[in-house]
């Protein structure tokens, strides 16, 4: 499945407390990948906990993509501004943009 939201990012000032809210409040189960972020777990969408210092300031849909050059190349021929040009991560690679109603969004290829 191409170029369908697949996976929500939520940032926080504090990934702990976020995720323990979530945990608490829903049931959803958390995974750790290290200081800065978690994924969350039996949510109904794959999503995670962004505390990086560079994280997005919104909740962030990311789409998946079957090519991320070309995913790129459409966003720009649309009108969407890169935000941040693509970068490794441990699931695989991905870039941001802004589309040119403002919402930050991603789009990523898996290392699957």
């Amino acid at each position: 499945m191409s170029d369908k939201i697949d996976y929500i990012e939520f940032p926080s000032t504090n990934r702990v407390l976020s995720s323990a809210f979530f945990q608490a409040a829903f049931g959803w189960g958390i995974v750790s990948y290290g200081p800065d972020y978690d994924a969350l777990s039996h949510a109904g969408i794959d999503s995670g906990i962004d505390q990086a210092a560079e994280k997005v300031a919104a909740t962030m849909a990311i789409v998946r993509t079957d090519d991320l050059d070309a995913a790129e190349r459409r966003v720009r021929s649309a009108g969407g501004v890169i935000t941040r040009p693509q970068f490794d991560f441990p699931g695989g690679r991905r870039f941001h943009f802004r589309e040119p109603g403002g919402n930050e969004m991603a789009v990523y290829i898996s290392k699957e």
